[in-house]
């Protein structure tokens, strides 16, 4: 990977690329810290320490710790991903949707940008009053002789805006930068939280190694005696939590070069003086086609109820009745949670499958060009074959993304470490956004015919 980077560094176009990319990241940071007015910052940091494997806390590290600090970049690029969502599924739904994407060509496929884009305002506008009606339930705001109304037109414009440029953001890296502009965006928001996990760690131990006595507990109120508690790590649990991420790297890395090749045999053909055909080669079939996409896109539905509920005005603040009921049964924690999350990679895993890979068409290409696979007859049948094989390699995919984001929810639940349910998934996205953007300057660095890059 290292050495990938640094050669595309020495081609000029992809070295201005690359320079693009970070620019646009080092712009996404900036607005990540800084905080939209008249709102009470370290209340609200407490506040989203103290609800620790909660879904704020999911908000809050794909924000890249913005959603805590209430910045411009709070919301991040969640109400472009739930539009995205949204119009995708819309597409199959609709039929005029289904035609302007299949028939409409560069026109129809800006018109269905457009909508997303729209789409997306909308949701922001939407989450954006949901989170000031947060804030200003728990008295989290600081007015100052502000009118409450102004106070809340400003505050979700800020929202709103910080999201729509982030939308743009993501559109100008992927245009002129490297790799997916949306993915590399939370690629960066994920990795920036790096250093305060560490911090929390060192954190957790020394707490663990000094607990609250009972003089410190009268002093403290009850949410700060609450997140402290949270907060406590056993020493011994932190090797163990290490070992279990550089295994889930490497497997997420043998999984995602894997592939079954199907094997092809061209005929033999005579055109005028020559013989053309004959050859052998194979048809590479990616285990885990779509990549990070499903885990992204089934973390963002999975999450919308329990979202909803928490911009309740008062909903966290019950204990029991059905609001407390509805954020318990949605935790990042719970089995409600881990089940819907479950059933949504796979089917997001078989959607974007049948997206990328049509084996009607396939299979009309290979008998186009005198192409067969072994034991079986061009057209119909070898378009069946096709068919089955990316079933079953889709099914042993979404299987693999499903429980690889599972395992860690399960872990943290038997071992009492809210976090480290969100840091798996983290991890997932990660290491997935990373071998994405490599595979996409090794790509750009082979169209311009530059030898010798995997050296």
């Amino acid at each position: 990977m290292i050495e990938t980077v640094k050669n595309a560094w020495k081609i000029p176009e992809l070295r201005k690329k690359i320079m693009f990319t970070i620019f646009a990241l080092l712009i996404f940071r900036l607005g990540a810290a800084i905080p939209v007015p008249f709102v009470n910052t370290e209340s609200l940091g407490t506040y989203i320490d103290s609800m620790s494997g909660s879904i704020f806390s999911l908000m809050n590290a794909m924000s890249g710790g913005g959603f805590a600090q209430a910045t411009v970049f709070a919301l991040s690029i969640q109400p472009y991903i739930n539009s995205s969502i949204i119009i995708q599924l819309l597409t199959v739904a609709i039929p005029a949707l289904e035609r302007l994407q299949k028939d409409g060509g560069e026109e129809g496929r800006k018109k269905i940008e457009s909508i997303t884009r729209y789409a997306a305002l909308g949701i922001a506008l939407l989450q954006g009053f949901g989170y000031f009606t947060l804030i200003r339930s728990y008295n989290m705001l600081d007015l100052n002789g502000m009118n409450m109304i102004w106070a809340g037109i400003v505050i979700v414009a800020s929202f709103t805006a910080g999201a729509t440029f982030l939308m743009w953001l993501g559109e100008q890296i992927t245009e002129f930068g490297i790799g997916n502009g949306i993915s590399i965006i939370l690629f960066a928001s994920i990795v920036s939280r790096v250093p305060s996990m560490v911090q929390s760690m060192i954190v957790g131990v020394q707490r663990y190694h000094n607990p609250l006595t009972d003089e410190m507990r009268s002093s403290m109120s009850q949410t700060s005696i609450t997140a402290y508690e949270k907060s406590v790590l056993h020493p011994g649990i932190i090797p163990v939590i290490i070992l279990g991420m550089l295994a889930l790297v490497v497997f997420i890395v043998f999984i995602t070069d894997a592939e079954r090749r199907l094997p092809v045999q061209y005929a033999k053909r005579v055109v005028g003086r020559k013989m053309y055909g004959g050859q052998s080669t194979h048809i590479p079939m990616k285990v885990n086609m779509s990549g990070v996409l499903p885990i992204i896109f089934a973390q963002s539905i999975a999450s919308l109820p329990a979202t909803v509920a928490a911009f309740v005005p008062g909903a966290t603040q019950q204990t029991d009745g059905f609001w407390a009921m509805f954020l318990k049964a949605f935790d990042t924690k719970s089995i409600t949670y881990m089940v819907i999350y479950f059933l949504l990679i796979i089917g997001f895993s078989y959607f974007y499958a049948t997206i990328q890979f049509n084996p009607v068409e396939v299979a009309n290409n290979l008998k186009k060009n005198g192409g067969f696979i072994p034991g079986f007859r061009p057209g119909k049948p070898t378009a069946d074959f096709i068919q089955k094989v990316l079933s079953k390699i889709t099914m042993f995919g979404a299987l693999y993304l499903s429980i690889v984001a599972i395992l860690p929810i399960i872990t943290s639940n038997a071992i009492g470490i809210s976090s480290l349910a969100i840091g798996g998934t983290s991890v997932i996205i990660v290491v997935g956004v990373a071998l994405e953007t490599v595979k996409a300057l090794e790509a750009q660095m082979l169209m311009r015919h530059y030898k010798g890059f995997l050296e």
